[in-house]
């Protein structure tokens, strides 16, 4: 069955990726009419899949995730499939054109990835969002959504194939939603067929795909951010930047779990500490401060407040997604640059300093996908990025990056059009012709 799944897959994307731009786009058009159309029957499905999880004990993050009710979600869900309709043509572009020889032009065109393989908890906003950047960027895919989310992903499933099968010129099979568990391992062995695989959801899914499979995999299994707050960083922004970044959305991979604080705001002559401690309990946020930091520099006004506990070391290797922050007091910018590549998740990190020269060495030392400077750590996303939406936070060094969009799921290939030449004429090959190389402007280029 699962072979049969994946084989289907690659065939309907070998048709796909053939289709035109505009065919593809109103298909997308068509999927967010019909999703808004059936808003009060999704949202009906979301909310026993809400009340299931609840009466499970089920994580609060996790219930977060599964709600599509709140804070325009739904209609934010929607809005991101028609950005992706309407951004720019990914396929078919010219990355580079050289001459090779007269009559003998290589070119290097992007193309889809092939057959995507999604498997995903909790959030079910995930198949819209694959689904529009799969059929832009003319990849197939195969979604498998968790039992937390299963009434929504019905309802969902079954209104997009049908609006695919029987409105548009998408071919069939090109998205596959599929609930069955026992599909899964089986799915992952189907490297012959599928090319990635993107899992969503809990360290423990990401690494067990990771474990579980030869196909390669985009993503991350953890959301550590750090912020490091500099000695020349303005008091104002601190406080908005990092209240920002932690309870925006406390279980978002994008919120804040470690603050850094340079040890020249703990002197007793400079109150920016007692400000920052004190900004983060009004709003609820419990801080682990490191040994040092709760022995010797809590400020008078807060000892024995019950929102300050003394941290444990794991909680600086943490992804705390609640109301939770670690904070430790660091020597230097160099320092903070070790603390964070040594600890950090390398999904995103932030500098909050008015020092350029500062923030320069910072921006260029971590090694993470996303490196800011006097903003919230939660811009990592790729609707905020102009994405349209993403298929998820790559941490990966390869292909892909951040925020996924539709440039993350195309990779390229090689045209070569020639007119009879072959090797055995060419220094090298056994003949006396001489290669030519010669780069072509790719903006006057048309095939």
């Amino acid at each position: 069955m699962a072979e049969e799944i994946a084989r289907n897959a690659h065939l309907a994307s070998t048709v796909l990726k053939t289709l035109t731009d505009e065919q593809r786009s109103i298909a997308l058009y068509k999927i967010k009419e019909g999703l808004l159309n059936s808003k009060e029957e999704i949202l009906k499905a979301n909310k026993i899949d809400l009340t299931n999880a609840i009466k499970q004990n089920l994580s609060e993050s996790l219930i977060k995730r599964l709600d599509l009710s709140k804070n325009d979600k739904f209609e934010s869900m929607c809005n991101g499939i028609l950005d992706v309709s309407n951004l720019e043509d990914p396929l078919n572009k010219i990355t580079l054109a050289t001459k090779i020889d007269d009559d003998l032009t290589l070119y290097r065109l992007t193309c889809p990835v092939g057959v995507l393989l999604i498997i995903f908890e909790s959030r079910p906003e995930v198949i819209a969002n694959i689904t529009a950047l799969s059929i832009k960027s003319g990849n197939s895919a195969i979604l498998k959504g968790g039992k937390e989310s299963i009434e929504t992903f019905k309802i969902m499933s079954k209104l997009i194939n049908n609006i695919l099968n029987n409105e548009t010129e998408i071919p069939k099979n090109s998205i596959q939603l599929i609930n069955s568990r026992n599909e899964v391992n089986d799915l992952l062995n189907q490297d012959k067929f599928i090319d990635l695989v993107i899992p969503r959801g809990s360290n423990d899914l990401v690494k067990f795909i990771k474990n579980n499979t030869k196909i390669p995999v985009l993503g991350h299994a953890d959301g550590i951010c750090s912020i490091y707050i500099d000695e020349f960083s303005n008091i104002d922004k601190v406080k908005r930047i990092i209240i920002d970044s932690k309870t925006n959305y406390p279980a978002g991979c994008n919120a804040v779990e470690t603050l850094l604080i340079n040890e020249k705001l703990l002197t007793t002559t400079n109150d920016n500490f007692e400000i920052i401690l004190k900004s983060l309990i009004d709003v609820g946020v419990t801080c682990h401060l490191d040994s040092s930091l709760f022995k010797n520099n809590i400020p008078k006004s807060l000892q024995g407040n019950e929102k300050l506990v003394e941290a444990v070391d794991d909680d600086f290797n943490k992804e705390f997604l609640s109301l939770d922050i670690a904070i430790k007091s660091i020597k230097s910018v160099q320092d903070a640059i070790l603390h964070i590549n040594s600890h950090s998740s390398k999904h995103t990190d932030c500098i909050i300093t008015e020092d350029k020269s500062t923030a320069e060495i910072f921006l260029k030392g971590i090694d993470s996908s996303g490196v800011y400077w006097n903003c919230s750590t939660r811009f990592a996303d790729g609707f905020r990025y102009g994405f349209g939406t993403e298929v998820g936070i790559s941490t990966n060094k390869i292909h892909s990056r951040g925020p996924v969009g539709l440039e993350g799921l195309v990779c390229y290939y090689y045209q070569l059009r020639g007119d009879g030449q072959i090797v055995g004429d060419y220094l090298g090959g056994g003949g006396t012709r001489v290669f030519k190389h010669e780069k072509l402007d790719i903006n006057n280029i048309k095939l």
